[in-house]
């Protein structure tokens, strides 16, 4: 490739909404997503487990071969 084709090659960065404050690191943001995602799942297993009788069998005791 020639020196004109990749200085023309232009990077784009993906629009970050603006926020108040410095700018966050990569792997802060990844660690907030990560603590978003881990209490979502939380809070979606305790619905899950709400919702199940007392009958029915936990995921552990599922479909054993």
């Amino acid at each position: 490739m020639s020196q004109e084709a990749m200085s023309e090659q232009v990077v784009h960065e993906p629009a970050v909404p603006d926020q108040k404050g410095a700018p966050k690191g990569l792997l802060q943001q990844m660690e907030e997503l990560m603590a978003a995602l881990n209490a979502d799942l939380s809070q979606l297993d305790a619905d899950l487990q709400q919702s199940t009788g007392p009958g029915a069998p936990s995921a552990d005791e599922g479909h054993r071969l």
